[in-house]
């Protein structure tokens, strides 16, 4: 069992996808109101080496002794992986070792703003900046900044990265993507007047793509909504930019190479015990959380489980009724 390493995870996105976790649960930037890992309990934008380089490597080299290739590597998790000052070099040695695999750098995006991160993971493959606001009011509202970030230097970050990465394209021909993604909450950043301020910073950041999510689990705070397709579908329609899509629902995860029946069933028999939290099943499965989420996606989509508010947070507990429907 790995410590820093996890999956690989059944990723809608990245196929095959083997997490790489750079800082301690929950080191963040910030503090969204939808995290799936849960509320920030260290918030800072001092970089660090939250978790050891040497271990990392460590790890690496022996996943590549035992594994097959993944389809991609992730540096995503517990919290900001830009935050880990070593990322750069990480990055370098996957690059080195596995040239033949992509790397990706799931990142809220607020350090982009440093010329020293952008420089260190220009190399990546896939970089998935997120972008939930750009308003002052949404971004207070939805991601919950420390006082340190201002909006409009953390939005500028994104689009001198993307300028870096043409840049370096037209210097070795590699093609690099950007895959900005959007978290629409209703009622927090789907107005009109939203959306209009999306598509200007959309046109200024020039993505490769953007990608619209919604919440599929329980957020650091309770009673999100999440938005419909149809609600999503109307935001494509709106802005009319043909690099808009919608990321697919959860059930197409299941279709994905990586999928693992044994950690669907092993959650499935877990709950069928008791209800269990989202940390119960970490815990006693030995999977991280990011990789968990994965599958209670599936099974909440299929009906085969449903979840319960209690003061200790959100319990997850078999659906009887999904499970006759299915037998």
């Amino acid at each position: 069992m790995y410590k820093h390493l996890f999956g690989p995870v059944p990723s809608r996105r990245l196929g095959m996808s083997l997490g790489i976790d750079l800082v301690p649960k929950k080191v963040c930037s910030l503090n969204c109101v939808y995290c799936e890992v849960g509320k920030t309990t260290k918030m800072t934008l001092q970089q660090d080496e939250y978790v050891s380089e040497k271990e990392i490597k460590e790890e690496l080299f022996d996943y590549f002794e035992k594994n097959p290739d993944p389809d991609t590597f992730t540096f995503s998790g517990s919290g900001e992986p830009t935050l880990n000052n070593k990322i750069g070099s990480i990055l370098a040695f996957l690059k080195e070792h596995k040239p033949q695999i992509n790397v990706a750098v799931l990142t809220n995006g607020t350090l982009l703003s440093l010329p020293t991160l952008r420089e260190a993971i220009v190399d990546a493959d896939i970089v998935l900046p997120s972008l939930d606001a750009v308003s002052k009011l949404a971004f207070k509202k939805i991601n919950r900044p420390p006082r340190a970030i201002d909006l409009d230097v953390y939005i500028n970050g994104i689009i001198d990265f993307r300028k870096l990465q043409l840049e370096r394209e037209l210097l070795d021909g590699r093609k690099r993507i950007m895959d900005l993604e959007i978290f629409i909450l209703p009622g927090y950043n789907d107005s009109k007047e939203e959306l209009d301020l999306f598509k200007e910073v959309i046109l200024k950041i020039n993505p490769t793509t953007v990608q619209l999510n919604t919440l599929d689990r329980p957020g650091a705070v309770k009673h999100l909504i999440s938005a419909s397709r149809s609600k999503l579908e109307g935001i494509v329609k709106y802005w009319g930019l043909k690099y808009v899509s919608i990321i697919s629902a959860a059930p197409n995860r299941k279709k994905i190479q990586s999928y693992r029946g044994d950690i669907e069933s092993a959650i499935v028999e877990m709950i069928s015990r008791r209800p269990c939290t989202l940390e119960d099943l970490s815990a006693s499965l030995g999977h991280h959380i990011s990789e968990i989420n994965k599958y209670l996606d599936v099974l909440e989509s299929e009906l085969l489980i449903t979840r319960i508010e209690e003061d200790r947070g959100t319990f997850y507990q078999l659906n009887n009724k999904g499970i006759d429907e299915k037998a």
